[in-house]
């Protein structure tokens, strides 16, 4: 469905590396990653202090769960022995990349090539399940070395990562470690989870506790996980029927749920500020809080630059497979920041606020991003009814607006606020000097000198 847009196909095909059977071999631009990947690959193994015939077998003993991964139409034309040999080759490498991220330079990897190779690792056609990289990571005598590698690896890759993360990083975990169980499909999964703060969702139809009360049609759902990857193929299927189902959705949605604000520039104009939120890397850690004519809105950090684009359409377009039942919170977050964002004003303002951090380039092609990448979509309305219904009280409560109007008008300078005090306390010395005249028959100044003569200065 999204794949209708043809400018979105940027988004979904991979820059340099060809992972897993959807791509392989299909542009000659993949040919240098694949010599990259041997490299990487053979040094996983030597690391590992494993035979390659070992491990290699051990895929071939699996070949047949992993190919049931995959779409029928992505895997006819591999045999099990040339899909086992392109599987561990991608699944090695893979692991190795994640590893030994702070020194791909010995490998002559140049830094736009591991920038590119990131970015594909987090496309929804480019991924290996998750099963495969357990099997080569048991296997290894470096396990824990590298499952910890991997969980850096996906944090750095979240909203809003922190600076100087590397993959390799020995330092502890400082964040919350999320229980892995039931594991995750996949590397985007992964990213998915970490991003909306809970475990990996769409097993035996359990949902996070708030989780959407309408659901979203879910075709298949309670079928086995290994579905989900074949389900990859969506982006090429059920176009009209998902077309449909957005614009019912968004009549019912416009119907029961009117929103008279629109963007960043009108909630300030309102009285509402924008703060980071307490949990500043978990996107549903959004609410609205509100004290006398003042609103404030918290909202999680983002950092928006190139890979930003890619990785939040491939998030949106595995949360819209058929087989995974979630409550598309990776949806419904961009949804939100869509409806705020229309302007490079709209940007200038979150940046301002330290929300947004912009290494795109301008404030038009951050707002233009947005406006592009939350077009079509399907939020669920229940994740963030709570906070459109008390920004919209706020705003439609005229004296508050007035207020705020006021103040914004009046008092937008410091300078304005002092010189508004010092005319507070002009009027409130000449009040309590009238005052004083009024109820003794001895000006101020005088009886201040006859007190000071009676103790002798």
């Amino acid at each position: 469905m999204l794949r209708d847009h043809q400018k979105n196909n940027k988004y979904y095909e991979p820059r340099v590396a060809a992972i897993g059977p959807f791509h392989h071999g299909s542009k000659p631009k993949y040919e240098q990653a694949e010599k990259i990947k041997l490299q990487l690959a053979v040094n996983f193994v030597k690391d590992s202090a494993q035979n390659e015939a070992d491990l290699l077998k051990k895929v071939e003993n699996k070949i047949k769960d992993l190919r049931e991964c995959y779409a029928e139409e992505a895997t006819k034309k591999y045999d099990d022995d040339s899909l086992t040999w392109m599987l561990f080759v991608d699944g090695c490498s893979m692991l190795e990349f994640i590893y030994k991220y702070e020194m791909l330079e010995s490998f002559e990897i140049k830094r736009d090539q591991v920038a590119f190779a990131e970015h594909d690792m987090f496309l929804l056609e480019n991924q290996l399940p998750y099963q495969l990289l357990e099997l080569l990571m048991i296997s290894s005598t470096k396990y824990e070395d590298v499952k910890d590698s991997i969980e850096r690896f996906v944090q750095m890759h979240g909203v809003a990562p922190e600076p100087q993360r590397g993959a390799q990083n020995t330092q502890p975990i400082k964040h919350v470690h999320i229980p892995m169980e039931p594991k995750p499909t996949h590397l985007l999964e992964y990213l998915l989870t970490r991003m909306l703060g809970y475990p990996p969702i769409g097993r035996s139809g359990q949902m996070p506790s708030d989780a959407s009360e309408e659901e979203p049609p879910q075709p298949g759902a309670g079928g086995a996980r290994n579905t989900q990857l074949r389900a990859i193929h969506f982006l090429d299927n059920l176009l009209t029927k998902m077309q449909e189902y957005i614009r019912r959705k968004k009549r019912e949605t416009s119907a029961n749920h009117p929103q008279s604000f629109r963007n960043v520039q009108e909630l300030q104009a309102a009285g509402i500020r924008f703060r980071q939120s307490k949990e500043p890397s978990v996107l549903k850690d959004i609410y609205f809080k509100s004290f006398l004519c003042c609103g404030f809105l918290y909202l999680p950090k983002i950092k928006v630059d190139d890979s930003m684009g890619p990785k939040f359409m491939n998030l949106i377009a595995y949360e819209m497979c058929p087989d995974f039942q979630n409550d598309f919170g990776v949806t419904s977050y961009i949804g939100f920041l869509d409806s705020l964002i229309d302007y490079a004003d709209d940007v200038k303002h979150l940046r301002k606020s330290h929300i947004l951090r912009n290494f795109l380039g301008s404030d038009d092609e951050v707002a233009k991003l947005f406006n592009e990448i939350g077009t079509d979509l399907v939020p669920n309305t229940a994740i963030y009814y709570d906070v459109k219904r008390k920004i919209e009280d706020h705003y439609k409560t005229n004296w508050k607006k007035w207020m705020a109007q006021f103040f914004h008008e009046h008092f937008s300078s410091p300078w304005t606020i002092l010189a508004f005090i010092g005319v507070l306390l002009g009027l409130g010395m000449t009040a309590a000097q009238t005052w004083y005249a009024a109820n003794s028959g001895t000006a101020p100044c005088e009886a201040l000198l006859e007190y000071l003569k009676d103790r002798g200065y």
